[in-house]
């Protein structure tokens, strides 16, 4: 080449060729069979299972409540001013991305990611209806005649209908399942039902029909973020390049001047990655772990009498022992080290303050707030009174009547709002519904003999077996006498 000729760039955009998936088994297929039952049943039956809260409570086992701000999970109940739990569970959820990813890479994406469950699902739906690899293939270059075109509205009318139900479940998780389902098929849901159903079919229908491996290389990030989580510790698909290189086919071997090494370039592992890359080539942005190649070349190795794990999960440690003929490390040692063992540490650490947090969490809470204007009134009589706006909130799942009592407040009376000033006593009586906040307008009168500005508490007492009594600091309010006035001066 001409050394002053301009040297071509690759170009910034190539325009996508179709992965198409050969089918494989294997232990490793069997378990992407497993976790991706699990992961839709899990999905699709989790709203219409049900969980006795009695009779002031939804009976749905898992069901975020947006019009009453409340989250269920079977016997967890979380109010809006425990956001707090959801944020323990967030973050226990992202510090156990990064063990998993620590200790056997990509393990989620590969297995249990959305997007690969759904991928999975949609490239069994084109074995079923288009055939095998090599039937794909043929179809994809064919022209566009009737054949082909009846056969592609079918499959992405398959493609819509799990796109369909998938984003049609999504909404049960927000609203009583079966009521809910009843209303959307007779029309009488809410529009936001509507919207987001027809929001996340069209998501699933696009990005697992079409866009597939684009999503896991390009638009996810977790790719970038991994790479800082993997260490020389960590197990991944590795092609053991030290025994496969130089690599030929058996006719190749037979001829050839060097031993080959075992692997007999049949691209079997190439053509069972949904996101079509050449493991041999080394690790790849676009290897999601799903360990499908594995299964492949076992398989092939088997057929030509040479032993298994060409391809196979391995560390960079373990793989450089293996070079010099040395044993690998058992997988106990492997997991066993301190990075993986303060992740845990972690990890655990925050699953038991949350639930001890559970367990010790009020579910009876008080909280006062004193008029300020004005902030006193003196009565005919001589007497002073405050107002109070009281909270009682009732975290159970049942109406619970409480008394509330003022300590500290020398021949203090109490009425509320729903009392006439007559009817005021030393405590009154108050039910707050099952599941709710009662908000109480409070008057507190106390002779003039005892009025004077102080502080003291508000008491509520439950009045049930299970008893129980929340306690806040407050402030009375009184005009000065002529000594506190003489004082002040």
């Amino acid at each position: 080449m001409n050394a002053l000729e301009p040297i071509k760039a690759a170009p910034l955009y190539a325009k996508r060729t179709a992965v198409f998936p050969k089918k494989t088994d294997g232990p490793f297929r069997r378990f992407k069979w497993l976790v991706m039952a699990v992961c839709l049943a899990i999905y699709w039956g989790t709203p219409w299972l049900r969980w006795d809260r009695g009779p002031y409570a939804p009976n749905q086992a898992v069901l975020v409540d947006l019009a009453h701000r409340r989250f269920y999970m079977f016997a967890i109940e979380i109010w809006p001013q425990e956001f707090y739990f959801v944020a323990g569970m967030l973050i226990m959820a992202g510090i156990g991305l990064f063990l998993v990813t620590s200790a056997v890479g990509r393990a989620w994406c590969g297995y249990a990611c959305p997007q690969t469950v759904w991928t999975d699902l949609y490239q069994h739906v084109d074995r079923l209806i288009d055939g095998d690899r090599n039937a794909q293939l043929r179809l994809q270059a064919a022209p566009w005649r009737a054949a082909k075109i009846v056969r592609r509205a079918f499959k992405w009318s398959v493609y819509l209908g799990i796109a369909f139900v998938t984003g049609g479940a999504w909404i049960f998780y927000f609203a009583d399942a079966p009521t809910l389902q009843r209303e959307f098929w007779t029309g009488t849901a809410a529009p936001v039902a509507y919207a987001c159903t027809g929001i996340l079919t069209f998501t699933t229908f696009w990005l697992g029909g079409f866009m597939r491996e684009q999503v896991c290389i390009y638009m996810c990030p977790w790719p970038r973020i991994q790479t800082a989580m993997l260490d020389e510790n960590s197990l991944i698909v590795t092609y053991k390049d030290w025994r496969g290189e130089p690599r030929g086919s058996l006719k190749e071997a037979k001829g050839a001047a060097t031993p080959l090494g075992d692997c007999i370039d049949c691209k079997q592992c190439v053509a069972v990655c949904p996101t079509g890359i050449d493991i041999r080539e080394g690790a790849q942005i676009g290897c999601i772990t799903c360990a499908l190649c594995i299964d492949a070349c076992d398989k092939a190795m088997a057929s030509v009498g040479r032993p298994r794990g060409l391809i196979d999960y391995c560390t960079l440690v373990d793989a450089d022992l293996e070079t010099k003929g040395l044993p690998a490390r058992s997988a106990l040692k492997v997991l066993l080290r301190p990075r993986m063992i303060a992740y845990f540490t972690i990890w655990g650490g925050i699953g038991l303050a949350l639930l001890f947090m559970l367990g010790a969490r009020e579910r009876l809470t008080l909280s006062v707030a004193r008029e300020r204007n004005p902030e006193f009134v003196q009565l005919s009589g001589g007497a002073v009174r405050n107002a109070f706006t009281v909270n009682l909130r009732n975290m159970q799942d049942r109406p619970r009547t409480l008394r509330i009592a003022a300590e500290g407040l020398g021949g203090v009376s109490l009425y509320s709002d729903e009392m006439a000033p007559t009817e005021a006593r030393g405590e009154i009586a108050v039910t707050v519904p099952a599941d709710s906040t009662r908000h109480v307008r409070l008057y507190a009168v106390v002779p003039g003999d005892h009025a004077r500005s102080q502080d003291f508490t508000l008491v509520a007492r439950a009045t049930d077996r299970e008893g129980g009594a929340v306690r806040r600091e407050t402030q009375f309010m009184a005009p000065e006498t002529e000594h506190e006035h003489e004082e002040s001066e």
